[in-house]
């Protein structure tokens, strides 16, 4: 392995005299934030670093409310060791990357090579200083711990739960030792219960005090900055009946936005995938759909392109607006979850 760190242009003093501009560095001496000295210094004391990036599974992408991708993930180590917030910027491709690192958009970029292998940094003209402390801080061995983390973020090792059974007793019509909850805030949904409890055990196993990496909390995995917009306090989060209450106001949240999609039991599936993967990227899934003369209301139309935002020909599509995204593990998650809801209806029938 091997860091590359290119630095794009060195900003000469204003009192020096000016060599002759390559073309390129003509633009960057055109603009105004890659004009002025924004080094190292300037970047602790404002306490932020940008990097520009694109979107995909090496560089960056929304992972369930959190940012994962390897190259986002070592950029964000080396933030962390400055002390600074890392502020990511998305752009169209690596050309877009490219010229906005020359005009002083960004702070520098972090790609792989083509085996995925090496690591290729380039830090924005006029950054000494912030090239030096890179190139004395990366090791190469640094990757393959990143993607050893990102793999590990990945599983379900990275979410502490206990295990429960799938259902408590059968016999009995018992699913969980929540089963009130779900009744009893499934109604304001105009949902089976039986759903809600399916999805509480694809999200938690019916652990009250399951926790993910992304910091997911409870029965519903609701994150904290979710339950902000829920209003719902985080010293309450992982209380069973706040923690329901709040997914089923997330839930009704959700199916508000898909009310083009009729009939409305053709929603739930778009209601779940927007739980998991996040609510524009389902849109973006629709967009492609319609783009490719297929149903956007159709479930299985859609799921075609959840998945196909997996391949970069689709989430680099001109039509998509939020890039990337892990659409296996959202229509797993969907199928998982009205599987596990068809069988609690043959098995428990309508006794509730």
């Amino acid at each position: 392995m091997f860091l590359l760190v290119a630095v794009l242009s060195v900003a000469a003093c204003r009192q020096e005299t000016k060599k002759p501009l390559a073309p390129w560095e003509a633009e960057a001496e055109d603009s105004t934030w890659a004009s002025a000295s924004f080094d190292l210094p300037e970047i602790e004391q404002a306490g932020e670093m940008i990097l520009l990036t694109t979107s995909g599974p090496q560089t960056c992408y929304d992972y369930r409310g959190r940012k994962l991708g390897v190259c986002y993930m070592l950029a964000q180590k080396l933030a962390d060791t400055l002390g600074v917030k890392l502020r990511v910027e998305l752009c169209r491709d690596t050309l877009d990357v490219q010229r906005r690192l020359k005009l002083g958009d960004g702070d520098l970029s972090v790609s792989l090579s083509g085996d995925a292998q090496h690591t290729l940094w380039a830090v924005a003209p006029g950054k000494p200083q912030l090239s030096r402390e890179l190139r004395r801080w990366y090791q190469p061995q640094m990757l393959a711990q990143v993607k050893q983390e990102e793999a590990f973020l990945l599983s379900s090792k990275s979410v502490r739960r206990h295990i429960y059974s799938p259902m408590l007793d059968r016999k009995g019509g018992v699913i969980s030792r929540w089963d009130g909850l779900f009744i009893k805030y499934s109604k304001a949904l105009r949902w089976d219960w039986r759903l809600m409890a399916a999805q509480c055990y694809q999200e938690s196993t019916f652990d009250p005090d399951a926790r993910s990496w992304a910091g997911a909390c409870g029965l519903m995995q609701i994150m904290p900055s979710t339950a902000d917009q829920l209003g719902l306090e985080r010293s309450r989060i992982m209380q069973p009946e706040d923690n329901v209450a709040a997914a089923a106001r997330l839930l009704a949240q959700l199916e508000g936005k898909f009310g083009d999609i009729s009939p409305r039991s053709d929603r739930l599936p778009f209601v779940l995938a927007s739980y998991n993967g996040g609510y524009h990227h389902v849109r973006d899934a629709m967009a492609l759909t319609r783009k490719h003369g297929r149903d956007p209301n159709s479930w299985e139309d859609v799921k075609t392109y959840i998945l196909a935002l997996q391949q970069p020909q689709f989430y680099n599509d001109s039509v998509v607006h939020f890039g990337y995204l892990r659409g296996s593990e959202t229509a797993a998650y969907v199928d998982d979850i009205l599987a596990r809801w068809r069988q609690y209806r043959k098995q428990l029938g309508h006794r509730r």
